[in-house]
């Protein structure tokens, strides 16, 4: 298992159901860090690595704040139509600092697992290798991050991290479906207050469809 280290100076986690106050979750769901881990090593086909374990470690509290914004709904065509676009309310956090905790022992790949590819991306010898585009965000892509490094184990410091519960308080997406609903799949778990090291795999989500 390995940990990535990373600051995002503005982000925010929509909720799914979240429609005319668009609310954020309080940490990056797994289906949100392994699209970020994805996006890193530049893969484009997220199928690629089903069955890696993901989940985030707030290193500190983000702040909250509440922006207006203007937010795109498509009702007419064409899609640029001025009726598209209205104002909403959304939460947003601010001085984002995480652990991606990623472990690759139970992935289906045929190929570099990826935490392999992980830490070739961030080696400074192999990470010219690297073919990828577009900026690097943790949920939208205009939260653009700021650091991302290897993550080396401090000894004093403490953070939350959300680990799989059978009877946890907070539901997050470990595979969501972007033409609907339907097949999103999602887990449940709780954030718990811990040593920032890595944690136990067996209680780290894992990414894969509804279909696994």
């Amino acid at each position: 298992m390995i940990g990535v280290y990373v600051t995002v100076p503005i982000a925010c986690f929509r909720k799914g159901a979240a429609r005319e106050y668009l609310e954020t979750e309080e940490t990056p769901p797994p289906s949100t860090c392994y699209g970020f881990l994805l996006s890193l090593v530049g893969e484009t086909d997220r199928s690629r690595h089903i069955g890696a374990r993901v989940t985030a470690m707030e290193c500190r509290r983000p702040e909250r704040s509440v922006v207006l914004r203007t937010v795109w709904r498509v009702k007419n065509l064409p899609l640029g139509a001025s009726g598209n676009t209205r104002p909403d309310y959304q939460q947003l956090l601010t001085h984002v600092e995480l652990v991606v905790w990623l472990d690759s022992s139970l992935e289906e790949s045929d190929g570099d697992p990826l935490e392999r590819r992980v830490r070739q991306a961030l080696d400074p010898q192999t990470r010219g290798r690297v073919v990828r585009f577009g900026g690097l965000s943790l949920g939208e892509s205009t939260h653009l991050v700021d650091q991302v490094s290897l993550f080396s184990e401090p000894s004093e410091r403490r953070g939350r991290i959300f680990l799989l519960a059978e009877k946890g308080r907070l539901t997050l997406p470990v595979w969501v479906d972007h033409v609907g609903s339907a097949g999103t799949r999602f887990v449940t778990g709780d954030l718990e207050e811990v040593a920032l090291t890595a944690p136990p795999p067996e209680r780290v989500p894992q990414i894969a469809p509804c279909d696994h």
